[in-house]
């Protein structure tokens, strides 16, 4: 079945379409809700709620971009609406309040295979977590991550910087 056609039948509410294009789909955007909540229970609440959002907005997909991002960008959101909900970021901290030296010490990072990294990542704290997920992984700038989880560039600054330090800490160990 063609995308154009598996989306003809979702927005005429056929079950066989909908089951096709979650199973497209699940597999990877509960890797997207992984990585920004840190436990399967949770990921798989939150990857249901979000399908709810795609089947239910789907008839506003316009197709200028692919039907993947367009439903990533909902899981994105979805994910950040739950951290706001929680409340994660609290008790960050500014940039500007932040004395330590941080190092960089990328090297560390280029020995770890790529599943290893995002073992770590996934460890995480959630606030330190969804502002590296947004920055290091989906590509956002800060300030587009202040907007999106209602908090200043600065401490989205401060909290990828911690972020970082938290990881190349836990990569010494590693090493």
């Amino acid at each position: 079945m063609s995308e154009k056609q598996l989306i003809a039948g979702c927005l005429k509410g056929d079950r066989k379409s909908q089951k096709e294009l979650y199973d497209l789909y699940s597999r990877k955007m509960m890797g997207v809700c992984l990585r920004y909540v840190g436990d399967r229970e949770t990921a798989r609440d939150l990857l249901q709620d979000a399908f709810v959002k795609v089947f239910t907005s789907l008839d506003t997909f316009t197709g200028t971009g692919t039907l993947d991002g367009w439903i990533r960008a909902i899981f994105v959101n979805s994910a950040l609406e739950h951290l706001r909900k929680r409340d994660i970021l609290r008790d960050s901290i500014d940039i500007e309040s932040m004395h330590e030296v941080l190092e960089d010490e990328d090297t560390a990072i280029s020995k770890m295979s790529a599943g290893e990294l995002m073992e770590l990542v996934q460890s995480l704290p959630e606030g330190f977590k969804a502002v590296f997920n947004l920055y290091a992984i989906e590509g956002y700038s800060h300030k587009e991550i202040a907007g999106k989880l209602h908090i200043t560039e600065s401490t989205s600054r401060s909290q990828y910087a911690r972020a970082r330090k938290w990881l190349q800490e836990r990569i010494n160990r590693y090493e």
